[in-house]
């Protein structure tokens, strides 16, 4: 029996903060780098002012449909699915536009991950799996499997749980001895 693995979307696979970045770019005029955020998410960075635009943006119906992909996921996932049984699992509910986007997204870029391992959720504390792979430390506290933080800007201050720098890191982590892994 295949080991179960989750992994996150946003962040995780999908890069949803370069959208942030450009829609907050084209609405005040103001470019930011992820560089900047230094362990803050763009709505604590940018000014109070700024802040509710930016908090708005995952709930326009549009801003989930044609995420880029984040570099070496596409990739990684395909290797993994040969060892582990792969669900995505998204904490969705509090976005009700991003389904049908999150959904179409995946089908797309993961057509190898059957829709009935698509998990759209609120509180992920309630998966049962070997892994998690999240950038979100708060999904990672209840998962009583072995949690996997996957670097991005708002995480940067956190140390509680196993950072993984990225899908590289996470191959020679989940398939330790694989020849075809590429090396760091």
């Amino acid at each position: 029996m295949k080991k179960r693995l989750i992994i996150d979307m946003d962040e995780t696979i999908a890069d949803s903060l370069s959208r942030q970045l450009e829609w907050y770019g084209r609405d005040a005029s103001h470019d930011v780098t992820p560089d900047q955020l230094k362990g803050r998410h763009l709505h604590q960075f940018v000014t109070q002012e700024h802040a509710p635009m930016v908090r708005a943006y995952p709930h326009h119906q549009d801003f989930f449909h044609d995420l880029p992909l984040l570099e070496g996921a596409q990739d990684a996932l395909l290797k993994l699915s040969e060892t582990y049984d792969i669900y995505i699992a998204s904490a969705a509910m509090e976005f009700p536009h991003s389904f049908a986007p999150k959904f179409d997204w995946l089908r797309r870029h993961f057509p190898f991950i059957s829709p009935m391992r698509y998990i759209f959720c609120g509180d992920k504390s309630i998966l049962k799996a070997d892994y998690l792979i999240e950038d979100t430390p708060q999904h990672l506290e209840g998962f009583t499997g072995q949690g996997l933080l996957l670097t991005a800007p708002h995480n940067l201050n956190e140390n509680r749980f196993r950072r993984i720098n990225s899908w590289t890191e996470v191959l020679a982590i989940l398939l330790p001895g694989d020849q075809s892994v590429p090396a760091r």
